[in-house]
């Protein structure tokens, strides 16, 4: 009759075959969240896309209808009139397709944090993974940065990472934004009679505030979220 090694529970034998029947059921649960996260990442992505896509076929759209009627009326009133009606509509859809994609980069967010937090489980499960983990494997600030790619920590207003702010697609609707705005403003200030040189005056004025108006709502937009997740992994007992 076959005899345990002294020392060594009967049921040990039993218990690891368990042991890595649980643990390869907690990988496959892990790696499936994980793919399904790269799945509403990519479809996020691609809804941003197709949104700037959008917006600049509008504005081509915009730009030569503008150019077809000054050369039917040689920059008359009717164009003015044209231009005032058809301006405000590239605006509003340049102004929802900045709130969008800020949305979306929002959302990415939480789903790089989720993936991270998808990593840590990875760690848990086998600590000797982490030498071979480019990204963060933390939902914090550095760890969601890591992921991205990211080598400077920034704090959660972008102050310290303002030039990487600038050359984001939102960044780049909300300029063209502005300048749409500029040329309104511009517009109904000749209307109303006043010199070129206050025209151009209130059109520059007309830019800053959009663009910082729109800047302070992001911003304020981020902190906020940062700071509700802080409140939400203090108060969360798992940590």
């Amino acid at each position: 009759m076959h005899e345990h090694p002294p020392g060594l529970p009967p049921s040990h034998s039993a218990e690891a075959p368990a042991d890595d029947a649980a643990r390869a059921v907690r990988v496959q649960l892990l790696t499936t969240e994980h793919w399904s996260l790269l799945s509403s990442r990519n479809l996020a992505w691609n809804e941003a896309s197709s949104r700037a896509g959008m917006f600049l076929t509008v504005l081509t759209g915009a730009v030569v209808a503008l150019a077809l009627v000054a050369q039917a009326t040689g920059f008359s009133d009717a164009f003015v009139v044209f231009a005032l009606l058809l301006l405000p509509i590239v605006l509003f859809v340049g102004l929802t397709t900045f709130a969008r994609l800020n949305e979306i980069n929002e959302e990415d967010l939480y789903w790089v944090q989720g993936m991270n937090r998808l990593r840590r489980a990875y760690l848990d499960i086998d600590p000797g993974l982490g030498e071979y983990f480019v990204a963060g494997s933390t939902e914090d600030v550095v760890g969601v940065l890591r992921t991205y790619g990211t080598r400077e920590p920034a704090s959660p207003s972008m102050r310290g990472n303002i030039t990487h702010a600038l050359i984001t697609m939102p960044a780049m609707i909300l300029v063209i934004d502005s300048v749409v705005a500029a040329v309104l403003v511009g517009l109904v200030l000749g209307q109303l009679g006043t010199s070129m040189e206050a025209s151009a005056l209130g059109a520059a004025i007309g830019f800053v505030v959009v663009f910082a108006v729109a800047s302070w709502w992001e911003g304020r937009k981020a902190i906020a979220f940062w700071a509700s997740d802080r409140r939400g992994r203090e108060d969360d007992p798992s940590g």
